[in-house]
This record gives structure tokens, sequence and C-alpha cells, in this order.
């Protein structure tokens, strides 16, 4: 659309993180992580959510992200390929045991710190600028084992050990750092994003709000060194987000989004402005939340607060207060977020329903809260591509899902004016899924030949998609035919 642009170095790329592509997770001397036994399967949400405790493999298990599409040993290849799509950014995370292996170990593992070393200087060799989750869903199991994972405040200071160890590292590599990969999952996967297992008697919601307590802390002081050994960084914190639609008109429907939405933004609250919001204070009391709650803490929270807004973008959400409505409709995809189905809108595959405006929506509502510039660093749709016997892959369903998404995305930057640094879609290669722990449900834009049983001859094959965003981002989000 003549005149609709991009500004001059809007940050074009994709999103993977290491525990769903890189495989080798038990090699060069990393050690456990919390991801390494949430596994395929029935019981999958079960361990996610800290229900059953699982801090080992188990042999009836299936561990897909053990090998995943082993980017491990093939990293070159692939950012190669990624050069190729014209990508000016790659958000990636790095694997927190695969530095201290332990979590607070005092030496930290020279053969992880190299690996990425090499794959930082790799993305620089064709102009990509790194984006480093330090924490995507990775709590060390030797952590939850030794102090109960983010239940515990001495996870701050392991936290911090890791990230000396990689700023110190990495500070002529990387610019920009994001410090927990959708911190606001700790509410709905306690396990998977703070390593938290509920033992018997525990009273869940003061564990949850501490762990999210000692998980803000380290944020900030994340961000507050980050800025000190490298001052020209930019670090940011980062949501799944998705607005909460009411169901009805009715004004029970209304204030239950709006209850929803603030177990989201909650979080983002914290960093983006340094200090809790009043109605979360408010919240906390009438849990009767004894919260960790320590001299100095305000003035961590307050010199702590990020320089930009990330966040995940798949769907919307919709609510409502009506118990027999919410049974009546409640939606079949994504388990992890309660919800009902939006009679307007379309499913994926999976059962995500498809709400391009409610990115535009969503963009608007975080700036207008935070007033800072915001980053999309996922977005994109699973599905059950199919390689064709002479290894193309069509994927029209894919590009048509992100077409309307860079519209909505073109329309806020353009007519609303929303300062945004740039857009990652997700799983530019196909990964195992974090939500289903699948190769099935593929979101990439490059195929990977790897099935849910482990077959597969890991070659990698362009989709249909590949050469879309490509003429995408080689006009700047002007031609997206």
């Amino acid at each position: 659309m003549e005149g609709y642009k991009f500004p001059e170095g809007f940050l074009w790329g994709g999103a993977t993180a290491a525990n769903q592509c890189e495989g080798g997770y038990n090699l060069d001397g990393r050690g456990l992580s919390s991801v390494d036994v949430v596994p395929f399967g029935p019981e999958r949400m079960n361990v996610a959510r800290g229900v059953r405790k699982m801090l080992s493999c188990e042999e009836e298990f299936e561990y897909p992200a053990h090998e995943a599409i082993d980017m491990y040993h093939h990293y070159k290849e692939d950012i190669k390929l990624f050069a190729e799509m014209g990508f000016k950014c790659y958000r990636l995370s790095i694997a927190w045991t695969r530095i201290l292996p332990n979590g607070d170990d005092e030496i930290p593992n020279e053969v992880g710190l190299k690996f990425y070393e090499d794959l930082f200087k790799e993305c620089k060799k064709y102009g990509i600028e790194p984006l480093v989750t330090i924490d995507h869903f990775d709590t060390p199991i030797a952590l939850i084992k030794k102090y109960g994972g983010w239940k515990s405040r001495e996870m701050i200071d392991a936290y911090l050990k890791y990230c000396k160890a990689i700023f110190t590292r990495y500070k002529d590599l990387v610019k920009y750092w994001i410090t927990f990969n959708e911190i606001n999952m700790l509410l709905h996967m306690p396990f998977m994003g703070a390593g938290i297992v509920f033992e018997k008697g525990e009273n869940r919601d003061n564990i949850l709000y501490n762990a999210a307590h000692h998980e803000l802390l380290a944020s900030a002081k994340a961000v507050k060194l980050a800025h000190e050994i490298m001052p020209d960084s930019m670090v940011g914190c980062m949501l799944a987000a998705g607005q909460f639609y009411p169901y009805t008109c009715n004004p029970d429907d209304i204030w239950d989004g709006l209850e929803k939405d603030r177990d989201n933004y909650f979080f983002i609250d914290a960093q983006a402005r340094g200090s809790y919001p009043v109605w979360a204070w408010k919240r906390m009391e009438a849990l009767g939340i004894d919260l960790d709650w320590q001299d100095g803490d305000d003035e961590i929270l307050k010199s702590g607060t990020v320089d930009y807004v990330a966040f995940s973008y798949y769907a919307s959400r919709c609510t409502t207060a009506d118990p027999e409505v919410f049974e009546k409709h409640k939606r079949s995809g994504n388990a992890v977020f309660r919800a009902v189905e939006n009679p307007y809108l379309k499913c994926s595959e999976w059962g995500w329903q498809i709400d391009p405006l409610g990115l535009r929506v969503t963009l608007n509502t975080l700036y207008d809260r935070y007033q800072k510039p915001l980053f999309i660093v996922e977005n994109g749709l699973g599905a059950n591509d199919v390689l064709e016997e002479d290894g193309s892959i069509h994927d029209p369903y894919r590009i048509d899902y992100l077409r309307q998404h860079i519209e909505a995305m073109r329309d806020a930057v353009n007519k609303d004016g929303i300062p945004l640094l740039g857009y990652t879609a997700w799983g530019c290669i196909d990964l195992v899924s974090a939500s289903t722990g699948e190769m099935k449900k593929r979101y990439g834009m490059i195929y990977v030949d790897k099935d849910n049983e482990g077959n597969g001859t890991l070659n990698r094959y362009k989709k249909d998609s590949f050469f879309w965003y490509k003429k995408v981002i080689a006009t700047n989000g002007e031609d997206l035919q």
C-alpha cells in the first residue's frame, strides 16, 4: 500500500528457543533443565503446571526436544538460510545450563560459552542482529532441587551470576536482550515458567506471587547490570500477549476481561514502570499473600526498568463471568489460557483463533499503557505441513496468516503512530512446539525433515512462505502479496 512502510532499520527476522531447536541436551557439559523433563503426551500439561513432579527424564515418556532439529550442529546452515531470507534480526535464547550446568557454578562452561560466541559471530557475518532471551522457560534442575526453583529468593543471585557470565562474554556481539520469556506464563505453567512444583498443603497463590516477585527483582537487577557492562545495550521484558475480549456487553463480562488482562500486565507494570500497581497490592492483600518483601526492593524495581516491551501474539482471547456459558463455549485450542470461543473468529488446525486486528488492538493497548517502544518477538501459525516429492512445501495458510498480521502491524505503525522496533516471526524454522511438545505442529518457513517419532533426515527445505517472507523483508513490508 503506497505510503505505508516501516521505519528505516526495522528489525525483520525470526525467532526460536534453545530448548525447542538446539537438541544436544546432554552434550558438552550441559546440565539438565526444567524444559528437558517436560514430556510429549497426555502428562505434558500436568508437568508444565507443576501438578506432577518430574525432575528427571523417565523411560516411559518421550522427549522430542532432546534432539529437536539439532541446531546445535546445524546452526551455520540455518543462519545462512535466515540470511538468504534477508533477516535483519534473529531472536534466540541461551540455554542457562549450557553456560552454568548446575545453574550457579563458580566457573562457566567454556564449551557452552564458545558455542554461542561462534553462533553470534555467524549472525554478524551476515549482518544479522542477535536478540537474546536470557531465560526462555529454562530453570536448571539442580536449582529446583536446591531451592525449589523461583519459590526461593536465592534464585536471584544464581540468575545474576549467569547474566554476568553472558553479558561479559558477549558484550561486543549482542545489543538486544530479553530478561524472561513470556514472564506472565509463570501463573499458567508454573513448572515450565519458574521451575515450581507444588507440594501437598502448599499455598499455591502465595508461592506464585512470591516467585513472580523474585523474577521481577532478578529482571530489574539484570537490566541494571546489563547497562553497567554494556552501556549501549537495550534490555526488554516480554509477555504472552493478547487481549481478553468480553463475551458479551454484560458488565460482569467486561470486568472479567479486565481482571484477566491484569493477570498478564501485573508483571510488565512492574518491569516497565518500576513498581507494582495499586490493584496488585489490593489483590495480594485479599488473597492473604505473605510477600517476601525486603528493604530496598522498591528501589531495585525502580532502578531496573526496561528499555522496551516485547511480546508474543498468536491470538486474542474471549472470556465470560458466567460459568454455564464458559462450560458451553470453552475453547479447545491452547489449553494454557482458560477462554471461550469467539464466534466472530476462525480457528487454526490446532484450535487457536485467528485475529489479526487483535494484534493492532494489543499494540495500541501496550503503548497506551507503557509509553515505551514495542517489539513483536513471536507471531506465527502452527500447521501440519506436507513435504512434496519434489521437496516443495505449499503453505498458503501460513502466508495468509502472516500477511494479515503484518498488515495490522503496519496500520498500528502508520495510522496509530506506534513505535515498533521489529518483528520476529515465531519458528522461522520448524521446531518442537512448546504447547504440545511435538514436531507435527510446524511454524517454520523452513521445513525440517523430522517427525514426532524422531524419524527423518534433518534435511532443511524452503517452504513457499520462505520466498514470500524474503520479498516482504526486501521491500520493508510494502509488498505483502
